[in-house]
């Protein structure tokens, strides 16, 4: 009678899920570990304090990412995601136009004087190879979910949708510029009131979607 537990999985395919599976909690973990590390001795730590920070050795860091700018760009995706986590859902929670910009720009700005050490971090760090540009993908993400509630408003205007791409882009970089200037400078004027002056200024350019369309060659959606 075979004594070995059913429920258990004892192939060499079994065990090697399991310690993917362990290995990736453990590299989830430390980078947890490392952005608290980062949120308390700021945006350019060593890698010897961060890992004395986060209680474990170099060699430990670089058993689960292969080197520092492994952990570095671990810990940038991570940023990015939680700046796409805060900004897209409230984008997608309303549906007016002034709305979609003023939501954008207020959950960004929100999550930047929330955690501007990490903010630092991913944004200006310098001098580190990566695999792939993690500020990049998180603009990509944030402008391309604009974009879609900008292209349907357009639509539904009767208007060509083409340019609902590149207006988002240029919304979600214009905002970061000002964002970063506004940390670098100790947040001079407070965020309610940076929101509203960023928000007054791209509406007008949104508002003038309507006027452009009855301009010869303008945004007039064809073949309706």
């Amino acid at each position: 009678m075979n004594s070995t537990d059913p429920g258990v999985n004892t192939s060499p395919d079994g065990r090697s899920k399991r310690w993917a599976d362990h290995r990736e909690r453990r590299r989830e973990d430390l980078v947890d570990a490392v952005i608290e590390a980062i949120r308390e001795l700021g945006p350019e730590p060593g890698i010897d304090a961060v890992a004395a920070h986060a209680g474990v050795s170099k060699p430990v860091l670089y058993r689960y990412f292969q080197d520092k700018s492994g952990l570095w760009e671990a810990v940038g995706r991570r940023a990015a995601t939680a700046v796409v986590e805060a900004v897209a859902p409230a984008v997608a929670a309303v549906r007016e136009e002034r709305d979609v910009v003023a939501a954008a720009i207020d959950a960004y700005l929100a999550y930047i004087e929330a955690d501007p050490h990490l903010y630092r971090f991913v944004v200006h760090q310098r001098g580190i190879a990566r695999e792939r540009d993690v500020v990049a993908d998180a603009i990509d993400t944030v402008a391309s979910g604009l974009a879609r509630i900008l292209g349907d408003r357009l639509r539904a205007l009767g208007l060509d949708s083409g340019p609902a791409l590149p207006w988002a882009y240029g919304i979600v970089g214009y905002v970061q510029t000002v964002g970063d200037w506004w940390l670098r400078h100790q947040q001079p004027i407070s965020r309610e009131a940076l929101a509203t002056y960023v928000t007054t200024f791209l509406w007008g350019g949104v508002t003038g979607i309507r006027t452009a369309a009855d301009t010869p060659g303008g945004l007039a959606a064809t073949g309706l």
